[in-house]
């Protein structure tokens, strides 16, 4: 009697997370089968997933001349990689900083760093734009890149990692006459690479998919980014949205690719950044 209420509550349970996975899901194939409709079909009712005209004009007129997708592309993965490559040597350094050195107020110091991240986002957009604008910022791609690069969850994230790693080996490698930069470098570093591929997936995805920063803080077209470029496929003033639903595709396919190649160390960096307070 118990297995048969065992196996029952398994099958309701996987009954119910499937029908919760094909909720989550599906705004995306509704997205990717209304790339290769026409205008006219995409909003009939009832909904049909599979195009009765099947066209593939949508995702050629993403990329024709009345448009600047590819710099948007472009300007948007110049953009991403900085902010990975500053925010990697920032983080981790600071990270390191608190775990393993010892100076005077570094708890407080940190407990003040954490009590920023309470401070919501949106209540610094004003003082944040006044600044960019007196150091000429304002329309570049630096004022994006620089908010961004700064990361107190990463801080406290990172710092876990490296204190759930033995101090004995950094106090072995301070006896072979190692300095902290080479400690940090060449034992830390690639000991925490779940942790800090985690930063990087994360990051990508945050900073791919900003809609706030470049809508405030960029305004010329050619300058744009992909989240804002989007909203501007119109043909006589009017939202295309076949241009729209096939632009964000492909705007979708750099993160379905990272996710893949990375959820194996997704997985272990979060797993591993709580061992140890």
């Amino acid at each position: 009697m118990k297995t048969k209420k065992k196996r029952f509550g398994k099958i309701f349970l996987t009954a119910v997370l499937f029908l919760f996975g094909i909720a989550c899901i599906f705004p995306f194939i509704f997205m990717l089968s209304s790339s290769f409709k026409p205008l006219n079909e995409i909003f009939v009712y009832p909904i049909k997933l599979i195009p009765e005209h099947f066209i593939f004009t949508n995702y050629t007129e993403v990329f024709s001349e009345k448009y600047n997708f590819i710099q948007w592309y472009g300007n948007t993965l110049v953009m991403v990689f900085m902010i990975i490559v500053l925010k990697i040597g920032i983080v981790t350094l600071t990270a390191y900083a608190f775990a393993r050195l010892r100076f005077k107020g570094r708890d407080i110091l940190f407990l003040v760093l954490l009590s920023s991240i309470m401070i919501p986002p949106d209540a610094v957009i004003v003082p944040k734009y006044v600044i960019f604008k007196a150091f000429g910022i304002v329309d570049s791609m630096w004022s994006i890149i620089l908010p961004s690069i700064f990361d107190v969850f990463f801080v406290f994230m990172v710092r876990q990692f490296f204190l759930a790693i033995p101090e004995t080996l950094s106090e072995a490698a301070i006896i072979d006459g190692c300095s902290h930069f080479k400690i940090y470098s060449r034992i830390i570093l690639p000991l925490a690479k779940p942790a800090i591929v985690t930063m990087i997936l994360f990051t990508f995805i945050w900073a791919w998919n900003d809609y706030m920063g470049p809508y405030i803080f960029i305004t010329s077209p050619e300058k744009q980014m992909l989240s804002v470029g989007i909203k501007m496929f119109q043909v006589n003033n009017a939202v295309d949205y076949g241009l729209q639903m096939a632009a964000a595709t492909l705007v979708l396919v750099p993160i379905l690719i990272v996710f893949l190649f990375c959820q194996k160390y997704f997985i272990e960096g979060i797993a591993t950044s709580g061992m140890k307070n």
